[in-house]
């Protein structure tokens, strides 16, 4: 499933064709996705304009002139393709229709933004742009990692007295927002911590020094457009570049690239999820 580089990648990839424009005609060609889409959806963006194009966590938010927002999840195969409009050194003419082309926005700049998703494990919803903290997707949701409000001292605070793992504290989305299985892998590798150590049993010193390194592993992945393992597809279409940097995940049997280490990279389960990481240097 998308994690936060590539949820920030697709927003940055529409907003050129999005922001300021005007939503001419929505197409909805089915009442739901993971969950019921919102009553008389294409009638409540057709004609409004995308005022802001946003994220939160792993959702791309589009506020819109009607006071409304609209709330985009991409599931596990969801894609949000444009055509039309020349993106970067790319531009795709309109295609033909899709089966698994659900809702089609065609948009007053020209361009069209097709949500394709073929699991429909994604999710669309539109509410009130005043109360949307109060959205169930979004309620309680943990600070932003590149936000003034993740910092040492607060993760430190998050961390205390924890009994879980490290690893399944920096999944959980009320301590961090947008942190999934992918990043937290990579991000504890280069710290140098083991996955499994408990979140309440590290230092002060070391549980602060996560968060420089949670950003700076984010960072990286956004520059490369996110990583492309399955379905993940940039706005452009093009794939995300940063699997081929990889430390850790996916990499079961290969030697650990920390320097003089000598270690062999591992895979367990933790929580039913795959947990890639050096247990010689990751302590």
């Amino acid at each position: 499933m998308p994690e936060l580089p590539e949820v920030e990648t697709v927003r940055r990839g529409l907003v050129p064709v999005m922001e300021g424009e005007t939503i001419l005609r929505a197409q909805v060609n089915r009442p739901d996705l993971r969950w019921p889409l919102p009553d008389r959806m294409a009638e409540r963006l057709t004609g409004r304009r995308v005022l802001a194009l946003r994220r939160r966590s792993k959702y791309v938010l589009a506020e819109l002139d009607s006071g409304e927002t609209l709330i985009v999840h991409l599931g596990m195969s969801g894609r949000m393709l444009v055509s039309g409009q020349q993106l970067g050194q790319f531009r795709h003419e309109h295609p033909a229709p899709q089966a698994h082309d659900h809702v089609v926005l065609d948009l007053s700049g020209g361009a069209r933004v097709t949500f394709n998703d073929p699991r429909r494990f994604g999710a669309m919803d539109l509410w009130p742009s005043a109360t949307l903290d109060t959205h169930w997707l979004l309620a309680g949701i943990g600070p932003e990692p590149f936000g003034n409000a993740f910092h040492e001292d607060y993760l430190v605070q998050r961390l205390r007295g924890r009994n879980t793992p490290i690893k399944a504290a920096l999944l959980d989305q009320k301590v961090v927002a947008g942190l999934g299985n992918i990043y937290v892998c990579e991000a504890l590798h280069r710290a140098g911590v083991s996955p499994v150590r408990k979140a309440g049993r590290l230092s002060a010193r070391r549980a602060g020094a996560l968060v420089p390194v949670i950003r700076a592993t984010l960072a990286d992945a956004i520059e490369a457009g996110g990583s492309s393992l399955r379905d993940y597809r940039q706005a452009d279409g093009e794939l995300g570049y940063f699997q081929h940097t990889f430390r850790v995940y996916g990499r079961e049997g290969c030697p650990c690239v920390t320097a003089e280490c000598g270690g062999t990279v591992r895979r367990i389960v933790q929580s039913g999820r795959s947990t890639f990481y050096c247990a010689r240097c990751q302590r």
